[in-house]
């Protein structure tokens, strides 16, 4: 039995749902977002919330119940509060400055490099060297901080790149003489 998937879903005040067969919508005061479910479970709409159950005493349909109503609670955390994500540049040189729908970073190439930020999406940089990647989608944002992590990862040996903020970068010593 998942811990996880027996809990109904809470909807807070200002937040409606619906189901349509395996899809849930999600309407709340930051915007609206909706996800299919695998067939495996079905999910149903009650006084408590948004129930998530399987459909058959399967091994398969047992592994995504939890899954799927992790994905549903995402929704109503999405249009209530929104998910943030943190990033810091660090290196000489190294930094980024949001124009208009562009993120510009320099992170040490002979060029710049110009992310256009998706529709959803919103990026701030408090300091040249720290970003804020804020949207209602967790998959979006996640994905979103993972592609500019991308553009240069931090490296063992000085450290300099693109980490999440609080992101533990195991050091390596360098070559003896």
């Amino acid at each position: 039995m998942s811990r996880i998937g027996k809990k109904p879903v809470a909807l807070p005040k200002g937040v409606t749902a619906s189901v349509d067969g395996q899809t849930v919508k999600v309407k709340g005061p930051k915007g609206e977002l909706k996800v299919t479910l695998v067939p495996e479970v079905s999910v149903s709409m009650g006084d408590d919330g948004v129930t998530v159950a399987p459909r058959e005493d399967m091994e398969n349909a047992r592994a995504m119940w939890g899954m799927s109503r992790t994905l549903v609670n995402n929704l109503v955390v999405g249009v209530t509060e929104g998910f943030t994500s943190k990033l810091e540049i660090q290196g000489v040189g190294y930094r980024a400055a949001v124009q208009g729908k562009n993120l510009n970073l320099q992170l040490g190439f002979s060029h710049d490099v110009a992310y256009p930020i998706p529709a959803g999406i919103a990026i701030t940089a408090e300091k040249p060297t720290m970003l804020t990647v804020t949207g209602i989608d967790k998959q979006l944002v996640g994905q979103v901080a993972a592609e500019i992590r991308a553009y240069r990862k931090p490296e063992p040996y000085k450290g300099k790149g693109v980490r999440y903020a609080g992101e533990y970068v195991r050091r390596k010593e360098g070559k003896k003489k």
